[in-house]
């Protein structure tokens, strides 16, 4: 039986990278989001259209505040720390899986592990 595969370790600055650019993406949608919130607020102020956005702005902010709570948990729990380990692990699982199903089905030996 083969050992598990394991993780191969992430060169820091690769990681420091992935980081930066996690931090970005998210500084910019953020920035956009909260422009976004801007104009709404703008226009409910305008007679024209007076409460046209009282429920998209609600429903942002509903969403936003689960999406900020879903990062918050995700990065709290680890979820972050090895995200290739899964990918290593489902493979191992899958080469486990056609070994046993090889033995089950009693193929030839050069097949088998």
């Amino acid at each position: 039986m083969s050992e598990p595969t394991t993780t191969p370790p992430e060169p820091r600055r690769r990681r420091r990278l992935i980081h930066l650019f996690f931090v970005l993406a998210c500084t910019i949608a953020g920035c956009m989001f909260t422009f976004k919130l801007y104009e709404f607020l703008r226009t409910i102020k305008k007679d024209e259209l007076v409460g046209f956005a009282h429920d998209p702005i609600l429903i942002y902010a509903f969403v936003s505040v689960g999406f900020l709570l879903l990062l918050a948990w995700a990065f709290l729990s680890g979820q972050f720390r090895d995200i290739e380990g899964t990918k290593y692990e489902m493979l191992d699982r899958v080469e486990r899986q056609e070994r046993a199903e090889r033995a089950l089905m009693g193929g030839p030996e050069e097949y088998r592990e």
